[in-house]
């Protein structure tokens, strides 16, 4: 049987953390968090990554991320850019920002057949998320039984600033709505909030939330491109700024009945580095986890 591929997210620019985040070195021995994310996935069973990039960082992210993974697995390359639009539909002049998750995966279509992961660049997901993903692309993913492994909003905070999360809702093991979440942050008191309309939203410590660990199957592309299309005759919201988020496309699949999604559960914890200050606190939790023998020197 073959083995399933994993979708890697990351075009962005990490513009919030001040940099390239992607090839910041993070682990003692100089490893990037993508090194953990890639050693994991073989474990876990995947055959194949395919990361989705801008055109003009390839020939840095190649030769910096790229070829890392020479001999270990086999690795395939899609670019997000701006004119990758559904027929008919161009993008506004002085636009630069990229059109989110949702178009980052739409990037990568012609490169994925039957079921796939999805994971971002920029955070650690950890062993055991990656092997519930794998796992499931392997043995129930189909065109209308697809996965998400979600987490507790709670572990999933920074220190440094606010976050976003596609907050979920679920009902017997299968997801029946996620939402995307603006500027998610705790405040002195302890409560968690986010952008509610006109006043703060209050969100429970414990919501289960999507950062976008998905198990897809290339079949849904065909969903995928009416919706976009759709999405971008709407044309809501500022064009310079506005995003076809992928947990949208999701809630979409659910709540018209063409897929049902399966809530994975795991007993990883999540490590970002939204934020440059964030840095430290990472370095301190991978150092741990070499200490403990979970990883060995991964350069």
């Amino acid at each position: 049987m073959e083995k399933p591929t994993l979708l890697v997210l990351a075009a962005g620019m990490g513009s919030r953390y001040g940099g390239l985040k992607q090839i910041d070195p993070l682990g003692p021995n100089g490893e990037i968090i993508i090194d953990y994310s890639v050693h994991d996935a073989i474990l876990a069973g995947f055959g194949k990554v395919v990361f989705v990039i801008k055109k003009e960082l390839e020939e840095t992210f190649k030769e910096v991320i790229g070829s890392r993974f020479e001999g270990k697995i086999e690795v395939d390359y899609a670019y997000q850019q701006m004119d990758d639009l559904p027929e008919g539909f161009t993008a506004p002049e002085g636009r630069t920002k990229p059109w989110g998750t949702g178009h980052a995966v739409y990037a990568a279509r012609k490169h994925l057949s039957g079921a796939f992961g999805i994971i971002g660049s920029d955070d650690f997901f950890g062993r055991d998320t990656l092997m519930q993903l794998g796992k499931f692309c392997a043995e129930s993913c189909d065109p209308t039984h697809l996965g998400m492994v979600g987490f507790r909003l709670a572990n999933t905070l920074s220190e440094s600033g606010s976050v976003s999360r596609g907050v979920c809702e679920g009902e017997r093991g299968f997801l029946t709505s996620v939402t995307e979440r603006l500027d998610i942050r705790r405040d002195i008191s302890g409560v968690i909030s986010c952008v509610g309309g006109d006043r703060r939203m209050i969100l429970k410590d414990k919501a289960p939330v999507s950062l976008n660990v998905w198990a897809l199957h290339s079949d849904v592309f065909a969903a995928m491109e009416e919706d976009f299309a759709a999405w971008c005759k709407e044309g809501a919201g500022d064009p310079m700024k506005r995003e076809y988020y992928l947990p949208a496309f999701v809630d979409m699949l659910v709540k018209t009945g063409k897929a049902s999604v399966a809530m994975l559960d795991t007993t990883s914890k999540w490590f970002g580095v939204t934020h440059q200050a964030d840095k430290p606190q990472m370095q301190a939790a991978l150092q741990k986890l070499h200490d403990d023998g979970t990883y060995p020197a991964l350069r």
